[in-house]
């Protein structure tokens, strides 16, 4: 990302009325016409093949919808593409996030290791689809089924980090208290996100720790923030509000945010005592 990378972001997460589907979902429909036309077969034909509607498939080969990773796959295997249409799938994942998130994105995926700290909500790294889908259908302005439907599938689809085998990926979540205990879709949504937190808690290249809301003021009241150090040690730190983001890289900036977070490290609960603290809001429910 390089100088970009020491700007301050200001792009909303709202799509434009009239703005244009991103390049690549044009890009990778096009290969699919490509190779569906060498093939010889028609839409249809292909849909048949692959477990489709022809609309689905016409809306891909047009760039008018993403081609989820399924769709990739049995196309590959269909049409005989030769890892083309695979290669892309990252990048059209990608697109399906916020533009204001893009950046931050691609570097997240480049990333050896990413600390943060959650006031509000679940990681989005750490959210089931149901939670995800929840906070989503509450935006506002409201936004439509279709954008819905693609970012959640995007949230999900960027969740691959945390069993990334190469390189791997080391994570350390702080959450605040209030944001697990935020009944966030129902009730019965809420009980099977906190269970997933539990399963993810155990993965050896994750640590969540939960700062409880009797510990009172400390330095991560200023909002949430993710820490980020790359292949080759560099360093970011991305700070969101409100759909306004700030990424940045300079050295002596990101230093304080790593000892920031580094200080909410040891005021918050340990992992064992944050699991067990999960397992009882869980059992309130």
């Amino acid at each position: 990302m390089g100088k970009a990378g020491e700007r301050e972001c200001r792009t909303t997460g709202r799509r434009s009325p009239g703005r244009e589907h991103p390049a690549v979902w044009s890009a990778y429909g096009k290969l699919v016409r490509l190779f569906r036309e060498r093939a010889g077969l028609t839409q249809q034909a292909l849909a048949d093949a692959i477990g489709y509607s022809l609309e689905q498939v016409a809306s891909v080969e047009q760039g008018r919808r993403p081609a989820k990773a399924a769709f990739t796959e049995a196309a590959e295997r269909v049409l005989g593409a030769g890892g083309a249409l695979r290669v892309l799938q990252e990048d059209v994942d990608r697109a399906k996030l916020p533009l204001f998130f893009q950046d931050f994105a691609l570097l997240e995926s480049e990333a050896v290791s990413r600390f943060s700290y959650d006031p509000m909500l679940v990681p989005g790294l750490l959210q089931i689809e149901e939670y995800a889908q929840a906070l989503l259908e509450a935006h506002f302005p409201p936004l439509d089924d279709e954008t819905i439907e693609q970012r959640v599938a995007a949230r999900l689809a960027r969740q691959a980090l945390l069993t990334r085998k190469s390189p791997p990926m080391v994570f350390v979540f702080v959450v605040e208290e209030s944001a697990i205990r935020r009944v966030v879709g129902s009730p019965e949504v809420m009980l099977r996100q906190l269970n997933h937190l539990l399963k993810c808690s155990t993965m050896r290249n994750v640590a969540l720790q939960v700062m409880p809301t009797d510990r009172g003021a400390h330095s991560g009241l200023n909002g949430a923030m993710v820490l980020l150090e790359s292949v080759d040690r560099r360093q970011y730190v991305y700070v969101e509000a409100q759909d306004i983001v700030s990424v940045r890289s300079d050295r002596h900036e990101v230093s304080e945010f790593w000892m920031r977070h580094g200080m909410l490290r040891t005021q918050a609960l340990n992992t064992e005592e944050s699991s067990r603290l999960i397992e009882r809001i869980a059992g309130e429910l």
